[in-house]
């Protein structure tokens, strides 16, 4: 069976006895977590976060960039939350390349995108910090920056 089978009924049953389609949309705890799509992050579970409790932004290194500000300004100015994590893990893949390495491997069509990988970690929520709170569009939001062990589970601030 296709994965995308098996997640179909997994959302039939999920949808079968669902009741929390009345929960507000604002999130109840007034904070956006910023994080990697890394599979082995379950932000919900690792902060102990409920539906409706948070926003939670992903994308490939857990980086502020501009379309994560674009979104952290709908979260805090539209729908009210006041403060934001950025939580990058180890083991993050986008430490084992450069902008040239998938240039090469994906070809001239790639030429013109900026992956924005890195080499150090923390430098790197230093920075995805830095920009959110710079940003004179999310006055008043409360940034942090953490690093997530995939191997411990354990959140350790930067």
């Amino acid at each position: 069976m296709p994965v995308r089978d098996e997640l179909l009924q997994a959302n039939q049953d999920y949808a079968s006895d669902f009741s929390k389609g009345d929960l507000p949309m604002p999130p109840a705890r007034g904070v956006a977590i910023v994080t990697c799509m890394d599979a082995r992050i379950d932000p919900a579970r690792a902060l102990g976060l409920e539906e409706g409790d948070a926003h939670v932004i992903r994308n490939a290194g857990g980086l502020v960039n501009d379309e994560t500000i674009r979104s952290l300004c709908i979260s805090h100015n539209l729908l009210g939350t006041t403060e934001a994590l950025v939580i990058a893990h180890t083991d993050c893949g986008m430490l084992t390349f450069t902008n040239d390495d998938i240039h090469e491997k994906l070809g001239p069509d790639s030429s013109d995108i900026d992956f924005q990988p890195f080499g150090d970690l923390d430098e790197s929520v230093r920075q995805s910090v830095a920009k959110a709170q710079a940003s004179p569009l999310l006055d008043g939001v409360t940034v942090t920056g953490w690093v997530y062990d995939v191997r411990s589970g354990a959140l350790r601030e930067v």
